[in-house]
């Protein structure tokens, strides 16, 4: 059985395409039902987010379950498969392995290092389990991938500086405005990249005010409480973005939450005042067509993108430090798999070898008969003898192989020779 990966992300696809392949945590019960369903999948996880999509399986033929996870994503997406076959990518085993360590690491993200990709690694796994749809490979590797993303972390300067999607996003604001002091900014989400865009703008010097918007008004007044903002009702944004400087979008919401028609009017009343418009959902909570608007400037993830990509610089030297880890951990891993497929094979020659001789003594226990309890134990003890003394030596050799290729030829050779 062998380990995939199929996916998209922010780097291999427009975030148009994106956007449309995302996975929410609403739909995330039904699609792994699906996915579990496919003829070659067997353990599934999905890990999706703002900047990627991506399906992990077990699976006993690469090219079947490639195929199931393709056609799952552009079922996903109403998209013929023409579309996707030129930007979709697919590892397995190793290289499978590698590409989750490096996305756990940080490395794969759109702002290096980033820290919230470690936490919705974790819980991709954990939704995956409770859905009773990854077992204990899928669930290992995904622990291990954690234990990585830790080391990076704690071991090299990776997370040093900008770390966060949502730190990222109002640095980037910043940047575009020069600065964001004596700036009111609404911030519309307080899920987990709300509560970040939150707290990072409270502790940037010189906020006038952080307004909070989200569809259920006691997360959006408990966040605003947090951070000394205010709650504004989701249905109260025109009202209040007569008075904002900057909008910051960071929903979970499946369709689009601030129309371009009713941003309109708002725009018109304020004929001198710029609106900043800064939208880091996917998908995208904001009309593109906002950002025709007079007045208004609209930033997206490719914005996001380039601002995190122009200030990889300070992080650049530590790539190679995490890089070594990520060497160390797959050598671990690697060792640690070969070892679980030896254990197994291990167990069953002894089992073998214990079923072949209880079935022999079973076969003479007529002849047996007249002994007594002493020499029953003699019998019992040479016999259990015998067994061990033929079964040592290859057990000793494939534990001492295993994490090699050598142990895993070693280990198919007894299960063919013991018809195990």
């Amino acid at each position: 059985m062998s380990v995939i990966v199929v996916g998209l992300n922010q780097r291999s696809v427009p975030l148009e395409l994106l956007e449309r392949m995302t996975v929410s945590a609403a739909r995330l019960p039904k699609a792994l039902a699906d996915l579990s369903g496919r003829d070659h999948l067997d353990e599934v996880v999905v890990l999706s987010t703002c900047m990627r999509t991506e399906i992990y399986a077990v699976a006993a033929k690469y090219h079947g379950a490639v195929q199931d996870v393709r056609n799952f994503l552009t079922e996903l997406a109403f998209v013929a498969p023409e579309e996707i076959s030129d930007v979709i990518y697919s590892f397995h085993d190793d290289a499978a392995v590698e590409h989750l360590f490096r996305v756990a690491a940080g490395l794969d993200s759109a702002v290096v290092g980033e820290s919230e990709i470690l936490g919705q690694v974790r819980d991709a796994a954990a939704r995956a389990h409770a859905e009773g749809v990854a077992g204990t490979q899928l669930t290992t590797l995904f622990r291990h991938a954690v234990e990585v993303g830790k080391r990076a972390r704690s071991e090299t300067g990776i997370a040093r500086g900008t770390t966060s999607v949502s730190q990222a996003a109002v640095e980037m604001a910043a940047q575009r405005l020069g600065t964001l002091s004596g700036k009111r900014i609404l911030v519309v989400g307080a899920g987990e990249m709300g509560g970040g865009v939150a707290q990072a703008l409270a502790g940037s010097d010189g906020v006038e005010e952080v307004l909070v918007a989200n569809r259920t008004w006691s997360t959006a007044a408990a966040l605003a409480a947090r951070v000394g903002g205010s709650a504004v009702a989701l249905g109260a944004l025109p009202a209040a973005l007569e008075n904002a400087d900057v909008l910051l979008t960071v929903t979970g919401a499946p369709s689009i939450v601030v129309e371009a028609d009713d941003l309109a009017p708002v725009m018109a009343a304020r004929p001198d005042r710029p609106l900043l418009v800064v939208d880091v959902a996917v998908p995208r909570d904001v009309d593109p067509a906002v950002g025709q608007l007079p007045g208004v400037t609209l930033l997206d993830m490719d914005d996001l993108r380039a601002f995190a990509e122009a200030g990889l610089a300070s992080r650049r030297g530590e790539i190679t430090s995490v890089e070594a880890i990520i060497g160390e951990e797959l050598d671990r891993w690697a060792g640690a798999a070969s070892a679980r497929h030896v254990a197994p094979v291990v167990t069953a020659l002894r089992e073998h070898g214990e079923s072949v001789r209880s079935a022999e003594l079973e076969r003479f226990r007529s002849r047996l008969a007249g002994l007594d309890a002493k020499q029953r134990d003699a019998v019992e003890a040479l016999t259990r003898g015998i067994v061990n003394k033929l079964l040592h030596e290859p057990t000793v050799r494939v534990k001492r192989d295993g994490g090699t290729p050598k142990g895993d030829r070693l280990a198919e050779a007894l299960r063919a020779l013991f018809d195990l």
